[in-house]
């Protein structure tokens, strides 16, 4: 135990060591929230990746491997299209619209975008941010309760309180460089532990053979692509909404703000072909890992405990420390990414741009801790409440935010007839069919995952508004003007 606190402890204070470095560049709203657009390929690769991924990944995609076996599959292919189709296809135009606009938050972006002078689409943008990011931080509290009570046996709301401080500090410190470089970090951690698990647990089952052996003796669905549902309209439906996962990383705010805070275009596409395989090694550990958790240690009442669980049986107390640490950087690496989306939305779209445009940018950048500060604790009183599902939990948030911005992104940055009021339509429209599906059909329709209804209404909803309004002025030009800063790939 002794070893794991010392591991844990080290950890901690390159975390503050971090948010102490990156407050030289927080006095600035450019620099807290975007790092003034500084960022190398390697850091927004691994920013991106690990704050898309989470403690769903550690906690919640092994519990899914250990649950349902090979069906969880399906989400490694949705993540990794998800990936591929915004660095290949999304983050360059993104880029460059942003860049022209001078886009700090994708509000900032959306507006340009769509000339909104009465700054209605930055006021839905906050509404939709500041709820979903408290559930979805919330959840990432609620993991550290989880890992700190698998760990080290500490009660459940110890955990919180030890990820909330951690993560308030050096985030309301340190800014948006503090998160990218921390992020890149535990990005490194979560690498080398998802490649080493799944190979330590497949190996103490006996090798590949064996554990596929004996998944099939615990259940025979558990090798199955259909899963438990086979073939049926409940298994097709299981599928869609497992792919549907990785749908929002075309267009999460918080993912999109790695692009506006990259050097250049040269970094993305670097930075494209470096996410693409984190990703896979993230996904494809995780699954395994949890099938081989499943072989060696049936019957756990909390499947999202199954990381935990295997890494203090199969590995010295060093290495559980370390498991410890990439869990808690899942967490954190998250957290402090949507803390500061929060934060930005409230204060450079709502304070800045809409209520007081003439403050200071250094008391700008210090309102902006503050709101950060008061959003964390909100979720962290909520995460105190009850422990739930962290896999379903996050997955509602991440749904909410995709599903009102994703279909709207897309369509701008794309399809020369949006309008505003489509824009407008689209973000209200598909954040509200996300929730109210969770809230009064879901259960009716085989658990149709939420972000399906949600990206459908959303398309819908842009371009119905959108052919029965006007576009703006000069929109079609500058698209085309866009198009031809980027059609041929940067030089690397």
């Amino acid at each position: 135990m002794t070893v794991i606190i010392a591991v844990l402890v080290v950890y901690l204070i390159v975390l503050l060591v971090l948010g102490a470095w990156g407050s030289k560049s927080s006095g600035s709203v450019a620099g807290y929230y975007v790092a003034e657009k500084q960022l190398p390929s390697w850091v927004i690769a691994f920013s991106s990746t690990s704050t898309g991924e989470s403690a769903w990944l550690l906690l919640g995609l092994t519990g899914m491997g250990y649950a349902v076996g090979v069906h969880a599959f399906w989400v490694i292919l949705g993540e990794f299209l998800g990936v591929l189709i915004a660095w290949k296809v999304v983050a360059r135009p993104f880029k460059e619209y942003t860049d022209r606009y001078d886009s700090i938050t994708v509000p900032d972006y959306l507006e340009s975008r769509f000339h909104d002078v009465g700054h209605v689409m930055r006021v839905v943008s906050m509404v939709i941010i500041v709820s979903m990011v408290t559930a979805y931080t919330a959840a990432q509290l609620t993991a550290s309760g989880k890992a700190f009570s698998s760990f080290l046996e500490t009660s459940y709301s110890t955990g919180v309180w030890i990820g909330a401080a951690v993560i308030l500090y050096y985030t309301t410190v340190g800014g948006f460089k503090a998160v990218a470089y921390s992020d890149l970090l535990q990005g490194i951690l979560m690498l080398i532990c998802l490649a080493v698990l799944p190979v330590v647990g497949i190996a103490a089952v006996g090798g590949w053979v064996p554990m596929m052996d004996g998944l099939r003796a615990e259940d025979a669905n558990l090798l199955g692509l259909m899963g438990a549902n086979g073939f049926s309209l409940r298994g097709v439906i299981d599928v869609a909404g497992f792919i549907a996962i990785g749908l929002a990383f075309m267009g999460a705010p918080q993912l999109l703000t790695r692009f506006i805070a990259a050097r250049g275009h040269r970094d993305i596409v670097r930075g494209g072909r470096m996410a693409v395989f984190i990703i896979l090694i993230f996904d494809v550990g995780a699954v395994l890992g949890g099938m081989a958790g499943r072989v060696l240690f049936p019957g756990l009442l909390d499947q999202e405990t199954i990381l935990p669980v295997m890494s203090s049986e199969l590995f010295p107390a060093l290495f559980t420390g370390i498991f410890l640490v990439v869990v808690l950087a899942a967490i954190m690496s998250t957290v402090d990414s949507l803390l500061i989306l929060a934060s930005s939305s409230v204060v450079r779209d709502v304070m800045q741009q809409i209520y007081n445009p003439d403050m200071s940018e250094r008391r700008l950048s210090l309102v902006g801790k503050g709101v950060t500060v008061v959003i964390g604790v909100v979720a962290l009183a909520a995460a105190l409440t009850e422990a739930r599902a962290i896999f379903w939990f996050i997955l509602f948030a991440w749904s909410g935010l995709a599903s009102a911005f994703t279909p709207v992104v897309l369509c701008s940055l794309f399809w020369k007839r949006t309008t505003r009021e489509g824009a407008i339509a689209g973000m209200v429209g598909g954040f509200l069919a996300a929730v109210l599906w969770v809230l009064l059909f879901k259960e009716q329709f085989f658990e149709l995952y939420e972000m399906i209804p949600g990206f459908i209404v959303g398309f819908a909803a842009t371009i119905v508004v959108s052919l029965a309004t006007s576009p703006p002025e000069g929109a079609a030009e500058e698209m085309d003007s866009v198009r031809e800063a980027v059609v041929e790939p940067a030089t690397v």
